[in-house]
């Protein structure tokens, strides 16, 4: 048996009695065609290494088995487990690791290679898994992943409009953020009560040293928390208005039309004050 000959997906489920569970944000994404074009918006193929979170029964999975990665894939939920052996037995480029993607060590499942990350990431654990990749000691090669359309606005997001925040400014200081599709809430099942979209992001090569990436995430955090305050106020505890000047802002300014740039010369500005 070949991963073309496999059967439905929809017949598989249905087989082995199995629905998505609210609890751990599932939402099934079974159409192949949006699958496979997922896989080529990820640009991996033959011997790429992949790691995949919360492949479910393997819909996802299928499709970047089919371009001869290395797929290793992590899953919480043990009704799973069946079904991706099953899909083991047909395809020798599929690894399965039963574990919390958010303990995982990414590194040790690359047996320390560059490995992509393309997932339809569960609704409930998608941006702290984010904020794992992209602050954490490992790098990605690249992250493509779908997350609610809210979050993926939110990463993209540019300065000065309202889904820009803490999220946007990480996300874009570490990597070149791009929204790459959009995915409708019927292309799911079951359906959730909102659109869904594909982020990519690629590592930049001047991502923030690791003391600078924590003192700006100290610093969006601070901000952000009190988005509607001045800097100088919201601030106030780690420099106030000293702080901001000495990075060439606007102690008037609110943290919304700060730009990353911006973020970073106050974190460098901190960091100078230590």
């Amino acid at each position: 048996m070949t991963l073309d000959d496999l059967p439905p997906l929809r017949d598989v489920l249905a087989d082995h009695g199995l629905m998505a569970k609210k609890s751990f944000g599932q939402h099934f994404l079974l159409d192949l065609n949006i699958t496979r074009k997922i896989a080529r918006l990820a640009q991996v193929g033959d011997g790429d290494r992949v790691i995949e979170v919360g492949p479910g029964p393997g819909g996802l999975t299928r499709a970047l088995l089919e371009t001869g990665a290395r797929v290793t894939v992590v899953e919480k939920d043990e009704r799973f487990r069946p079904l991706l052996e099953e899909l083991g037995t047909v395809a020798s480029n599929l690894t399965l690791v039963m574990a919390d993607a958010l303990e995982a060590d990414e590194a040790a499942l690359a047996d320390g290679a560059p490995a992509h990350l393309v997932s339809n990431l569960p609704y409930n654990v998608g941006t702290p898994l984010l904020i794992k990749w992209l602050t954490g000691p490992w790098r990605p090669a690249s992250l493509t992943l779908m997350f609610q359309k809210e979050v993926a606005d939110r990463i993209v997001a540019r300065p000065d409009t309202s889904a820009y925040g803490r999220l946007g400014v990480i996300a874009q200081a570490t990597c070149q953020a791009q929204l790459v599709m959009d995915v409708p809430a019927r292309a799911f099942t079951p359906p959730p009560k909102i659109d869904s979209a594909v982020v990519r992001l690629v590592p930049r090569p001047d991502r923030p040293a690791p003391d600078r990436l924590d003192a700006l995430q100290k610093l969006t955090a601070a901000a952000f928390g009190q988005r509607r305050k001045m800097l100088r106020a919201s601030l106030k505890p780690l420099g106030g208005e000293d702080l901001i000047r000495a990075a060439g802002l606007d102690p008037q300014a609110r943290a919304e039309v700060v730009d990353v740039d911006g973020f970073l010369r106050l974190a460098d500005a901190w960091l100078a004050r230590r």
